[in-house]
């Protein structure tokens, strides 16, 4: 069953996407050679708890931590520990926020240090395949809009489209109905609506699309190896443009500091 959220539903899933935000942003200051991924856990459940909000992830369907970090070819839900990070490596970090009775949810892949020119193609790619799923977001268009948007992208320039993971609706629940794959049709879906909220969450690997999960259950990592990216907002269905709730704004002014 697919959950329209009202606009004061929207506004504390807004609320909770600021606090995300500013995690996000909190960890990316962090991300340099030698920090362990536990230390971004660590920092990220703190940040979170102190602005009145829980992490979503922690204990949901038992998953030990507040956030998924996963480096080079894990693709998501990552688990963190004593892996250092190194120059060269890329690491997917996604995070959700529980405040006021909804969740939020994003994702964003940093470099660390100097990443190879593939690479820095790859995160870019990624990025703007995320993009173009959101500007098909939009009342009157089909949930296979996104879906082609972000596949279309994603291959045209030489990268593939992990099957076995999609982006889903969010609200009272961290997923909700309906899914929203990251390859498809462009016409063929449900028709959005308005007040619909969705986390789209591209996932896409510089070789083959396959993934194996790992034997902890929940690690997902590219079959051959090769590294993977994934990016993710919240947004909302709106009458012409989408409205993004979730921000990478703080990441970018730490980076940049």
């Amino acid at each position: 069953m697919i959950f329209y959220k009202t606009e004061e539903e929207i506004e504390l899933i807004r609320q909770g996407a600021l606090i995300l935000g500013k995690a996000h942003g909190e960890i990316a200051s962090l991300i340099k050679e030698g920090v362990t991924t536990a230390e971004l856990d660590k920092r990220a459940t703190e940040f979170i708890k102190d602005h009145g909000a829980q992490p979503s992830f922690l204990n949901y369907n038992g998953f030990p931590y507040s956030l998924c970090i996963s480096p080079n070819a894990v693709v998501v839900h990552g688990f963190p520990g004593k892996h250092q990070l190194k120059e060269g490596d890329i690491i997917s970090v996604d995070c959700g926020v529980y405040f006021k009775g909804f969740h939020s949810d994003s994702a964003y892949t940093h470099a660390v240090g100097n990443v190879s020119e593939e690479i820095q193609k790859l995160l870019r790619v990624t990025k703007e395949s995320l993009e173009k799923g959101i500007e098909k977001a939009v009342v009157g268009n089909r949930l296979g809009d996104i879906s082609q948007a972000v596949q279309q992208h994603a291959e045209t320039n030489g990268f593939s489209v992990v099957r076995e993971l999609v982006g889903h609706g969010v609200g009272r629940n961290l997923h909700e109905a309906p899914e929203v794959p990251n390859y498809g049709k462009r016409g063929q879906g449900i028709k959005l609506q308005e007040g619909l909220v969705l986390a789209i969450e591209p996932m896409i690997n510089l070789g083959t699309r396959n993934v194996v999960q790992e034997d902890d259950g929940w690690t997902i990592r590219t079959r051959d190896k090769k590294p993977s990216a994934h990016f993710e907002h919240t947004v909302v269905v709106r009458k012409g443009k989408a409205e993004v709730l979730t921000t990478f704004d703080y990441i970018d002014k730490a980076k940049n500091l």
